[in-house]
Parts: C-alpha cells; structure tokens; sequence
C-alpha cells in the first residue's frame, strides 16, 4: 500500500510557525539569562516553563489538524491500521 501524501492545514502551518518564531525568541532570552550569572534560577525554569507549554501547544494544534484531515478519513483511504500504528507512535513521546 502507498501513504497518501497528507499535508498539514495551511491556517495550522502558519499559526504553529508563527508561535515557533515565538519559541525560538524564548529560548534566545533563556540563552542570554544562563549568561548572566546575576539571573536567579527560579526566573529561568518559570521561562523554561513558558516554552514547555508554547511548545505543546503547537503539538496540540498540529495533532488536533491530523486527526480532523487525515485519521478520520484513514478508513477511506484504506490507511486505518498503518495510520492507528503511526499515531500510536506518535503519542509514545507525548
């Protein structure tokens, strides 16, 4: 069987690297802090936090846009047992 070329949304694409660009800020300030030997350490792990919690948000956007355009049609396409296994690999790490 071949896998149906899926792409992610475009609205869910922009929006997840718009917030990553916003991430990746984040973590050039957690950079600049660890530099600076003044920076207390609960500041950095709050800010560690924050990007934590922007980065699963992004997960969260990207899974939520795969099940609603690709696992729900899986079935359709004739995909449902090699899509349940790719999404079951897939939330191991989440």
């Amino acid at each position: 069987m071949t896998k149906t070329h899926l792409h992610l949304d475009p609205k869910v694409r922009q929006d997840a690297s718009r917030r990553l660009l916003s991430v990746k800020g984040h973590v050039e300030g957690i950079v600049r802090m660890l530099e600076d030997e003044s920076v207390y350490c609960v500041d950095i792990l709050k800010q560690l936090k924050a990007v934590s919690g922007a980065l699963d948000k992004v997960g969260e956007m990207v899974l939520k846009s795969h099940l609603k355009e690709h696992v729900v049609t899986a079935h359709q396409r004739g995909e449902a047992e090699a899509t349940v296994s790719e999404l079951m690999e897939v939330l191991k790490y989440r």
